[in-house]
């Protein structure tokens, strides 16, 4: 069996040309694969072409080479790729997902560079894509051509899955969902995981939970110059979710174990948004509505925050004569007229959030590999959300995550990775599968 030395030594550097190539057919691709149903439905099949095109001269099937490859699509178009690089031991495995071949929108009129093509600024690589997550998948196929080009002998199976529809939850058992559903990656059970889309280039432990709600609530509408026959909305709305905040932070404080996870603040529940349906200055509204969201830290219950929140708004709803109003003629009950207030709550997107497992043996080969390449590892932690991961843990995968992207560039205009990061990415992936050789 290779030593960790020679196995090193047998994957060398990421090879900027190949690996360049590859990320501008991908780029170039990344028009077709913009995800923001129903205007845009993304064709994976567009990628996984160009993955194909470099493993299959490695491949059992055309090339006489070890790499398994195997095309799955459950709609036209939109494939994943699952790739495997047989090992001696059997049960003994590690696997690369998360590279996903669909990307955000992007509007050429905001960008300073065509966002889909690949273009090259020094160290620079600009596009659609780069960070989030063509730019993985590029690194994890260089990878694994690599392995199949000089066939070292491991004790370990590596396999890499390359997924469809990552970026939108709109549409279901199109990617990596459908791939667990089908049991074609029950086998990744027996061995680490690891999710190639994150940033910055140290492991990510923990994200929060998201859940979006919609809080409509109705009044009665009247001229604003006899606010004593109105129940006006807006206000309601601002005095029920001020009432709404202070119950949660009572309800889901600062855990502790969001210190020891590296979070940067606690659960929040905040309004975001805001409409009505308009009308002249002098005039109260009927209705309105306030929508926004709630981060969770993944030490909370998601269905029972979901129930808090009903709970605060029944309970207002039931008692709003007591709820504190505005100014001496603003009211949420016309008794006169049997009128109330009244707020109806709905949740619209759920994803739960993530805690890594620290005692993994994924984990700590992870940080050892991070600190050799990168320098110096130091875990982190973020209360945005990334779907998918939380899904795998509760189907019994030991799922890590990190990325080689930049955080900053993530799902923004200009959007760009660096050559060297995507290279240090490389000699961090080569250090795990060498790790757990031994």
């Amino acid at each position: 069996m290779a030593s960790a030395t020679t196995l090193l030594e047998t994957l060398g550097n990421l090879e900027r040309d190949s690996f360049l190539s590859l990320l501008s057919n991908l780029i170039g691709e990344s028009i077709h694969v913009q995800n923001n149903p129903p205007e845009l439905i993304p064709q994976e099949d567009r990628v996984v072409k160009h993955v194909l095109n470099s493993l299959l001269p490695f491949s059992t099937t055309t090339g006489g080479g070890p790499l398994i490859l195997n095309h799955v699509t459950y709609f036209p178009g939109r494939g994943n790729l699952i790739v495997e690089y047989p090992g001696t031991v059997p049960g003994k495995i590690l696997s690369f997902v998360g590279c996903h071949m669909d990307v955000v929108t992007a509007d050429p009129k905001d960008w300073d560079f065509d966002p889909f093509s690949l273009s090259i600024d020094g160290d620079k690589l600009r596009g659609r894509g780069t960070t989030d997550c063509l730019g993985h998948v590029a690194l994890v196929t260089e990878l694994m051509r690599k392995l199949g080009e000089t066939k070292p002998d491991l004790k370990s199976t590596v396999v890499a899955v390359f997924i469809a529809n990552e970026e939108s939850g709109v549409v279901t058992g199109v990617g990596i969902d459908a791939l667990v559903q089908h049991g074609l990656l029950n086998k990744l059970k027996e061995g680490p995981m690891f999710w190639i889309d994150v940033a910055d280039k140290q492991p990510c432990i923990g994200t929060a939970g998201m859940i979006a709600w919609k809080l409509h609530v109705t009044g009665k509408p009247f001229h604003s110059g006899l606010t004593d026959k109105a129940i006006n909305p807006l206000e309601l709305a601002m005095d029920a979710i001020k009432e709404i905040q202070l119950q949660f932070y009572r309800d889901f404080p600062p855990h502790p174990r969001e210190q020891v996870y590296g979070f940067p603040i606690p659960s929040t529940m905040k309004p975001t948004q805001w409409s009505y349906p308009g009308g002249g200055i002098n005039q109260i509204p009927g209705e309105c509505t306030i929508s926004g969201d709630f981060r969770l830290t993944p030490f909370y219950d998601m269905k029972d925050a979901m129930k808090k929140l009903q709970e605060y708004v029944d309970d207002i709803n039931d008692n709003i004569q007591k709820l504190e109003s505005r100014g001496p003629v603003s009211k949420y009950v016309l008794l006169d007229e049997k009128l109330r207030g009244r707020l109806t709550l709905t949740f619209d997107e759920v994803l739960p959030g993530v805690a890594c497992d620290l005692n993994s043996r994924g984990f700590h080969v992870l940080c050892k590999a991070t600190e050799e390449v990168v320098g110096h590892v130091k875990p982190f932690s973020v209360t945005g959300s990334l779907p998918l991961i939380r899904e795998l843990q509760d189907e019994g995968f030991d799922v890590q995550s990190c990325g080689y992207g930049l955080m900053e560039t993530y799902h923004a205009k200009n959007e760009y990775c660096l050559f060297t990061d995507m290279s240090q990415g490389y000699q961090v992936l080569g250090s795990i599968i060498a790790q757990l050789e031994n």
